[in-house]
């Protein structure tokens, strides 16, 4: 039986900061930047699915199935708030919300939820027409 990709995108509106609590704001400001300061992006968050193609089923997973499990899980969560507020992960003293933490935030909630048989093959977090990060699990 092949084995087929299937990649959602998925988009939303969110602010973030990336700063560290246990610096003062010179520090953060000389090592973040901008990015120390709250600011908004248009993100886009690809969710590649992998599985066998299976005619019967329409494909490599329901493609309704898998609108609903990102709605819940990201663009519900996060469209419109502040990531480091919507998300305790994000709190101070915790993950910084950087892109690459943020896909591999995504990996965590939606691999568990899959159906039996299809896996996650990527999760790509764009921030703007110039700058993505990718996860694709653990080695």
């Amino acid at each position: 039986m092949p084995i087929s990709y299937l990649t959602r995108i998925v988009e939303f509106s969110a602010t973030h900061y990336i700063r560290r609590a246990d610096w003062p704001d010179e520090r953060n400001a000389r090592e973040f930047g901008r990015a120390a300061v709250e600011h908004g992006h248009r993100y886009q968050c690809r969710v590649t699915v992998k599985g066998p193609l299976v005619a019967a089923a329409g494909g490599v997973m329901s493609l309704e199935a898998l609108d609903r499990l990102l709605a819940e899980e990201i663009t519900r969560r996060l469209d419109g708030r502040s990531i480091n507020e919507a998300l305790p992960e994000f709190a101070p003293r915790r993950r910084l919300a950087t892109g690459e933490a943020l896909a591999v935030y995504v990996w965590e909630r939606i691999a568990p939820q899959l159906p039996r048989g299809v896996t996650l093959h990527a999760v790509r977090v764009q921030e703007g027409p110039h700058i993505y990060s990718e996860y694709y699990g653990e080695p």
